[in-house]
């Protein structure tokens, strides 16, 4: 009977240890890179033995998969289902773009964003952890463009106007802003992202017969 009582805590401390060793892993991936992230470098991050790291998660490919998965859920939290909670149109794309500078300037990660950080480390190497980043990519960009599309059925961007090339011109200087403020080590750095995005947008806006947008 006590073992039975015990087994729930028992479970729900191997959890706590699994989820601190995740959050660990994000913050070193995000300053030192994912392949830099081994199951001896965690253990000492985290003060535990390599045995007991490596008892959660076997490889240390499985490791990079579930940190990823783990930063994609902050992603979501932080930027995707804010941005998103904005009314649908124009101010969801706004609100998107606004929300994922948020996440550079608050520095949700000490490296960055993360998968700014994946996206530079794995563009070139085959394998598992490429292919999640092009998934990671594509899905961005595509909802970006998804984005600007029902903006433009609801008459506040141009019909004219190519969601993809706009989600590009977007997407620039979210991402150059997210470097640029890591570098440097200088948060003010992202409202030149902000002005950026301001500017690619106000430039796609629906234009009346005067040349003027129309009144928000």
């Amino acid at each position: 009977m006590d073992e039975a009582r015990n087994e729930p805590q028992r479970r729900s401390d191997g959890e706590q240890t699994h989820a601190a060793i995740l959050e660990a892993a994000m913050r070193l991936a995000s300053v030192e890179g994912l392949s830099g992230l081994t199951i001896g470098r965690l253990a000492r991050e985290v003060g535990a033995s390599r045995s007991g790291v490596f008892a959660h998660f076997r490889s240390k490919l499985r490791l990079q998969q579930e940190t990823i998965a783990a930063a994609s859920e902050i992603f979501d939290r932080e930027v995707v289902r804010p941005g998103l909670d904005a009314p649908e149109g124009l101010a969801q794309l706004e609100g998107f773009c606004e929300a994922y500078l948020s996440y550079v300037e608050r520095e949700v990660f000490p490296g960055g964003c993360f998968f700014a950080q994946l996206l530079a480390e794995f563009d070139a190497p085959d394998g598992a952890i490429h292919d999640e980043v092009v998934t990671f990519q594509q899905g961005g960009m595509a909802l970006l463009e998804g984005l600007i599309v029902t903006a433009q059925r609801r008459g506040e961007l141009a019909p004219e106007v190519d969601p993809g090339q706009l989600a590009f011109e977007l997407y620039a200087p979210l991402e150059l802003a997210n470097y640029f403020a890591t570098l440097h080590r200088d948060p003010t750095i992202v409202d030149r992202g902000r002005r950026a995005v301001r500017t690619a947008i106000a430039s796609a806006r629906l234009r009346d017969r005067t040349g003027s947008s129309p009144a928000s």
